[in-house]
Order: structure tokens, then sequence, then C-alpha cells
């Protein structure tokens, strides 16, 4: 797994993505979703305004999965795919992305917990499938793939013998 330095979120990435994060609070009636790096990065937040600071929750989110995956392998699980944090009136429901990325749900009374679990399979198995497509690509600025250095490296010998190397 390579880190979060050779994937990037292009604007038609973060359109699809804040597509199925609505839907997902549609389908749902959760307050709000958001998506969170594994180093604590805000990259998505769709639904109702958060009354507390968004930077530090994310921060937050990201220690706490980590924390949770030291734990499952205390335990001799490989990791936790999923949280959930029930509150009395206020839940949230968190969900392991491409293993590179946390989907929060935030939720109240509205709606239940197997509801949101029941919406956010569907919703992973989407994201998933957008995250790996990021992944493949390269992000600017990255080494060229292998293949594209081989290319590279044959046009540099061609001009080499060109200009008399």
């Amino acid at each position: 797994m390579s880190g979060a330095a050779t994937w990037s979120l292009e604007e038609s990435d973060y359109q699809r993505i804040s597509a199925h994060l609505n839907d997902l609070l549609k389908v749902s009636n959760a307050r709000c979703a958001l998506l969170v790096d594994r180093a604590g990065q805000l990259l998505v937040n769709v639904g109702e305004q958060m009354s507390f600071d968004a930077t530090a929750f994310a921060s937050l989110t990201a220690a706490d999965f980590s924390a949770n995956d030291q734990l499952a392998k205390m335990i001799g699980e490989p990791e936790f795919a999923s949280l959930l944090h029930q509150g009395e009136k206020e839940s949230m429901y968190l969900a392991d992305i491409a293993r590179r990325v946390i989907l929060v749900v935030l939720f109240d009374e509205r709606t239940t917990v197997g509801m949101v679990r029941l919406r956010v399979r569907q919703t992973v198995r989407d994201l998933v499938a957008i995250f790996d497509e990021m992944f493949r690509r390269e992000a600017p600025g990255a080494a060229p793939s292998t293949e594209r250095r081989g290319l590279l490296e044959g046009a540099e010998d061609e001009i080499d013998k060109l200009f008399g190397d």
C-alpha cells in the first residue's frame, strides 16, 4: 500500500463521491457524511453543517480508526472494517474505504443503526471503486511508472544517437 502522496482527488472525483454520499444521506436519513484520509485530513463533507471543528474531528477520527486497528490486531483480527459509536441522541458509524480513507456517517434518532449500516454497505462498494480508480492514476509530480520510465529511457537513447552522445 503506497502513501497518500501517490493519489489526488480531482474535481470530477469529488463530484462523484459527493453524489454517492448525498444519496446515502437521503436513503438512510442520516445527518451528514464525511470522508477522512488515514492521516486525518478532511476530504469531503456533505449534509448538515457540523457545530464543531471539522479539522479536529477529522484528525480524531483517523486516530480513533488507527487505535481500533491496533486493538483488532491484539485480538487476532487483521482489522475492523467498521466501527459504531452509539450515543443517547447522536451516533456515528465509521467504515474503511480501500484501506486509505474512512467514511464517517453521523446520525441521530431519525434513523436506526440497522438502516445506516445497510445503506453504508452499498456506498462503501461504490466508493471503493472510485478510490481504486484514483489510486491507479499517477499523482502530479509522482515518479513515472515502470512502463513510462522504459519509454522515456528509449527516447533518451534515440536522442543520444541523433546528437552523437
